[in-house]
């Protein structure tokens, strides 16, 4: 009997929706919809410095105009941090996860100094500056309070989440886990405990999510959260992978922009029936 269909939206509540979001979270449902399977909704607001409850509230208000529907409860990251903990230390006790003490300006200095570095859409790839520290430095240095993050060790992550490690996407076919894209990317974050590339990975886990839509903007990371399903014995969903939605000049919409937004829509008289039938859906 085929699993049933399970997938999720799953926003930041940082800013207003735009019709990125829209078209995500439409086609999200509607895959669900089309299998007789299940839409849930997942708040993903752990950025505690930018996530505002007005946000949530406007976006829940947005997505029900938009005429969506969802499963109750809904998940909401800032409620599970012992969640993520707990799988963080189970990382860090396997001898994947190492504390790295530098900032910003250290890592773009290390890079200076070697002289280039390779690129991935998060940025730099991290040159591994503190992989190198022994375990003696690193006790020291936690021992006397120096704020650390802990990232990934992806050649120790390799050798045990074993390699070939393959994932589907729905438009492109079979990939081949290609982690490298983002390097030893920092899986806890010093300031929440946690990281997006973490705590995504755990949500989809826990919540049987069978279906991950989203934009291609997140392609690479998928690549890094193949390695943590193998670290962590965790299910591998498929996943479509959607061009951005671009506004008239091409550039590609985001949160810091409110000319257009699905408020915005709402308050110059779009529909829901013409926003959904403009990116494409109509139900």
């Amino acid at each position: 009997m085929p699993t049933p269909v399970v997938t999720r939206f799953a926003p930041s509540p940082t800013g207003l929706l735009h019709p990125g979001h829209a078209f995500s979270a439409l086609a999200a449902c509607q895959l669900a919809r089309k299998n007789g399977g299940r839409f849930l909704l997942r708040i993903e607001d752990i950025d505690f410095t930018r996530c505002r409850p007005e946000y949530e509230q406007q976006l829940l208000d947005d997505l029900e105009w938009l005429g969506l529907e969802w499963e109750q409860p809904i998940r909401r990251q800032s409620e599970h941090l012992s969640d993520f903990a707990q799988l963080a230390d189970d990382l860090e006790r396997r001898g994947v996860l190492y504390p790295c003490f530098c900032t910003r300006k250290d890592i773009l200095n290390e890079i200076a100094r070697a002289g280039a570095a390779p690129h991935g859409k998060e940025g730099p790839i991290y040159p591994g500056t503190c992989r190198e520290l022994s375990r003696d430095e690193r006790l020291a240095r936690i021992s006397r309070g120096d704020s650390h993050a802990l990232r990934i060790d992806l050649q120790r992550a390799m050798e045990l989440g074993g390699p070939g490690l393959m994932w589907t996407d729905l438009d492109r076919g079979p990939q081949t886990a290609r982690p490298e894209l983002l390097g030893d990317a920092v899986l806890v974050r010093k300031d929440i405990g946690t990281s997006y590339h973490l705590a995504v990975t755990l949500d989809d886990a826990l919540q049987g999510i069978t279906h991950v839509v989203r934009g291609m903007d997140l392609f690479e990371s998928t690549h890094l959260h193949r390695v943590i399903q193998a670290l962590a014995g965790f299910p591998v969903p498929r996943y479509l992978h959607h061009e951005l939605i671009r506004d008239a000049r091409g550039k590609r919409l985001a949160k810091r922009d409110e000319s257009v937004t699905l408020k915005s829509l709402r308050e110059s008289g779009k529909t829901p029936s013409t926003v959904r039938r403009d990116l494409g859906f109509d139900w």
